[in-house]
């Protein structure tokens, strides 16, 4: 599989703005769990800025929506990171940092090895998984597509108006 990669991209709703005291717990971590998913079996590359996170990106209308991408080899090594490390004990407490969110927050899919998604190209993946659940276009690691699928649910959408 080493013509595909798996992008994803995650977002949050922050309960306060990131220099609030309320959000030094998750702040203090953010360094060290970035360092782990860098150093992480399968891993190729994740959106940062000049501060070495993307935390202060915005892409979004409302301003405590906050955006993580990244790139795997695969789903399964992405799997491990996210459950199976120091991330998953962060996953457990994000409800002391950011609000329950009625919508989509994670999308997965299928690239060529060498594409770095663009943020764009990523909020249309979350976009679709919430219009049309998860297809080979977008989808979850609960309902996972094989990366062959992409290539098909490609030409398909291309032939169909934009997402």
């Amino acid at each position: 599989m080493t013509n595909l990669h798996l992008a994803q991209i995650n977002i949050g709703r922050m309960k306060a703005p990131l220099d609030d005291p309320s959000m030094a717990g998750f702040m203090s971590r953010l360094a060290d769990l970035n360092a782990l998913a860098d150093r992480s079996e399968g891993f190729v590359w994740r959106l940062q800025g000049d501060e070495g996170n993307n935390t202060y990106l915005r892409p979004y209308e409302d301003e405590r929506i906050i955006v993580n991408m990244s790139v795997w080899e695969s789903l399964d090594e992405l799997h491990a990171y996210v459950y199976s490390t120091e991330h998953a004990e962060m996953l457990k407490q994000r409800r002391d940092w950011f609000e329950k969110f009625d919508g989509v927050i994670m999308a997965l899919w299928w690239i060529p090895a060498g594409h770095l998604p663009s943020v764009d190209e990523a909020k249309q993946r979350l976009a679709s998984l919430e219009r049309h659940g998860p297809t080979p276009f977008a989808f979850t690691f609960k309902t996972a597509f094989p990366p062959i699928l992409e290539v098909v649910a490609a030409a398909w959408l291309r032939s169909r108006a934009p997402v």
